[in-house]
Parts: structure tokens; C-alpha cells; sequence
């Protein structure tokens, strides 16, 4: 087991911009991921497993549906809370704040958004509990930076709604209890419908041999003619609109998640050349290993500021899909560069587990990409400042 010395690091004082309720929960967070991530993190992703207890876990500290109001089991918090508990969930591990960011941002979101009442009563108390997990099904395995191409169907049979077709890249798929799914209708629209286990015809295939994101659970989702009762439907949204609503939501996490992780690779890189002694010194008193470091706290702060900021438009609802873009892009991009520089700082030790590098250099290589490739959200930004769609 490994000890976890981490000690944030806030170069510029944003915690002067935090409320005292935003540091008591990431001060829970960051002790509850010490306590029951950081132990066994390495032991858990050399084995590829998922260590299920942490649902529990997730559940007590509040990280299923931060945002989610306390009349549907919810704690109620704002969005710099849900982005406190990403960036020390991601920080112990991105397969961690994975599994949380999907249930909250992907499953309990568009049931609270889009759901009828009696969806919402449902469900939404039982996810915020752990007692049910969700999982959301998009992406598809000819359709991915290209949703609107998907060829998953719901047929209306009168009394029932019968579901075709497959997802894949779906975190939670293998332990989850339901998933909303995204296909289309009769009419071609695009439609949100909740599918439960136990429905026959409805099977997810765990996802093998991964090299990212280890200890998180991924699958697919198969459909092979699925009866789904016509009051699992979600009533209030039509078209695409809907799941880009919620990927805005999980964006927005990871723009603070990724943080975590570079925060970690730093205060390990940070620790590691001020004990190792080469050539009579510390490896921190030569200057091309003070020039990473100090590049390394210069890109994180930048990180946090942008993702602060984005907080305070996201609580005042006027933060934009191109912001949200724009953070996750540039401080998942900023982490995986961290990650890189920070494993040549530890030379040889920096590819064992004995260190969280490497580990979540890979995690990185999924975040990366999932959810918005780096390209992907490249052009939306492009499309923001210029009005010219270069998708088509």
C-alpha cells in the first residue's frame, strides 16, 4: 500500500476565492480519497478490476449529483462544489471521478432535467444513495465524434417501446442498474429512454484489456429488441440538444478533475527532486529540473483560475458550451503534459507504481479524448469566434 503525502498546492491564493463551505468539502473529499483510494489505487489497476465499496463510499461524501436539490436526495451544492469534489476525486484517480461524474452528470442530470416527476422520485434519491447505478449510452461503435449519426432505434408498439442497437465506451456499463440511453425514434428524432437491467434482451459486455482507466468499469451496452414501458421515456427533451446538455455538465467536471490529476504528478514530482541526490545534490537544485517545475505550477494555476472562473458562470447559468469546451480541452491538455514532464523528473521510478505517474498518464490518454476529443473541442471554439462550422 502506498502512503499518500500529497499537500495541495495553491500558488496564487485562489483559495481566498472559496468559500469556507467549498474547503470543508474538499477537505472531506480530499480525506475520504487518502483513506480509501490512494491504499489500493495501484493494486486495483494492475488488477483491472473495480472496487465496488467505493460506491458506498461516493455516496456518503455526496459526489452522486452534487448539484441535484435535497427534494430529490441531492445535496444541494453549487458548481464549484461539484468541481472541488472532481479535481480530489481525479487527483486519487480519474477512474474514480469517472465513475462519479456519470452518475451525477450523465444519469442524474437528464432525469432531473428532462425527467417527469414521477422519474425523478424514482430514481434520482436511490443514485444519490449508490443504491442504483447508471450508466449513459451514446456513443456507438460507428458513431462517436458524430452523435447525431447514431442508428440505435426506439419502435413505438403501442404499449411499449422496442430498443435496437448498441453502445460501447460506456462507463458503469458492467455494474450498472440502469441506463439512459440516446436513440432514435419513429420520426428520427433523437430521444432519452431509461433502460433497466433485468429487461430482457438488454445485455453489457464488459470492455477487456484496457490500458487507461483500469480501475474504472467499462462495456457496452447491447439492445436486442428490448419492450421498454412507454413511462421510461424522458418527456421534456427532443433532439440532440439533450445528451450535449449533459456532456456539458460532465465536461465541465473533468475541466476541474484534470486538475487533480496534474496537481498530484506535480507534488510527487516536486517531493521526488528535493530527496533525490545526483552528482552530491538534490536533482532540484539543477536548472532544467527547476525550469519543469516551475512550468509545471505555472500551467496548474493558470488551470485553476480558468476553471474557477467557469464556476462562477456555470452558478450564474451563463457559462456557454464553448467555455466549457475551451476548459476541458486546455486543462486536460495541461495534465497529460504535466504527467509527461513529471515521469521524466523521476526517471526510471516514474513508469512503477510506487508513484501515481504513470498510472495517471494513462488515465489521461482516455480523458483526453472521451467526451469531446482535443481535437473536437478545438473546432468548437473555432466555430465560437469565427460562426463558421468546420464539422461539415
Amino acid at each position: 500500500m502506498r502512503t499518500d503525502n500529497y499537500q495541495h498546492h495553491d500558488y496564487y491564493l485562489v483559495d481566498e476565492l472559496l468559500s469556507e463551505e467549498h474547503k470543508l468539502i474538499r477537505d472531506t473529499v480530499r480525506a475520504w480519497v487518502k483513506r480509501e483510494v490512494t491504499p489500493i489505487i495501484e493494486d486495483v489497476c494492475q488488477k483491472a478490476t473495480f472496487h465496488k465499496p467505493w460506491i458506498k463510499g461516493l455516496a456518503e461524501i455526496g459526489a452522486f449529483g452534487p448539484f441535484i436539490p435535497e427534494e430529490y436526495g441531492g445535496p444541494g451544492l453549487d458548481y464549484i462544489a461539484y468541481g472541488i469534489m472532481m479535481q480530489e476525486l481525479e487527483r486519487g484517480d480519474s477512474g474514480v471521478r469517472s465513475t462519479a461524474s456519470v452518475q451525477g452528470s450523465l444519469v442524474m442530470y437528464p432525469i432531473y432535467a428532462f425527467g417527469s416527476e414521477e422519474q425523478k422520485r424514482k430514481y434520482l434519491p436511490k443514485l444519490a444513495k449508490g443504491e442504483l447505478v447508471g450508466c449513459f449510452g451514446l456513443t456507438e461503435p460507428d458513431y462517436g465524434s458524430n452523435p447525431a449519426g447514431m442508428i440505435t432505434r426506439i419502435e413505438d408498439k403501442g404499449d411499449y417501446y422496442l430498443l435496437n442497437g448498441a453502445k460501447m465506451w460506456i462507463s458503469n456499463a458492467p455494474i450498472a442498474d440502469i441506463a439512459v440511453v440516446w436513440a432514435k425514434d419513429d420520426n428520427g428524432e433523437i430521444r432519452g429512454i431509461i433502460v433497466e437491467r433485468g429487461m430482457e434482451g438488454f445485455s453489457t459486455p464488459e470492455t477487456h484489456g484496457k490500458w487507461s482507466l483500469r480501475a474504472s468499469a467499462t462495456g457496452e451496452l447491447v439492445f436486442d429488441n428490448v419492450k421498454v414501458p412507454k413511462e421510461n421515456l424522458l418527456p421534456n427533451i427532443k433532439g440532440l440538444k439533450g445528451p450535449l446538455s449533459c456532456l456539458n455538465s460532465a465536461r465541465y467536471g473533468i475541466a476541474w478533475g484534470a486538475i487533480g490529476a496534474a496537481l498530484d504528478c506535480y507534488d510527487s514530482a516536486l517531493r521526488y527532486s528535493k530527496e533525490r541526490i545526483q552528482f552530491g545534490k538534490p536533482i532540484g537544485a539543477f536548472q532544467l529540473q527547476q525550469k519543469k517545475l516551475a512550468e509545471m505550477i505555472t500551467e496548474i494555476t493558470k488551470a485553476q483560475l480558468l476553471a474557477w472562473r467557469l464556476g462562477v458562470l456555470k452558478n450564474e447559468n451563463r457559462a456557454t458550451p464553448a467555455q466549457i469546451s475551451m476548459a476541458k480541452r486546455n486543462n486536460v491538455y495541461m495534465a497529460l503534459n504535466i504527467a509527461r514532464e513529471a515521469r521524466q523528473i523521476h526517471g526510471g521510478m516514474g513508469i512503477t507504481g510506487e508513484f501515481p505517474i504513470m498510472r495517471h498518464m494513462m488515465n489521461l490518454e482516455s480523458v483526453i479524448t472521451y467526451e469531446g476529443t482535443h481535437d473536437i473541442h478545438l473546432l468548437i471554439t473555432g466555430m465560437d469566434i469565427t460562426g463558421f462550422n468546420a464539422f461539415q
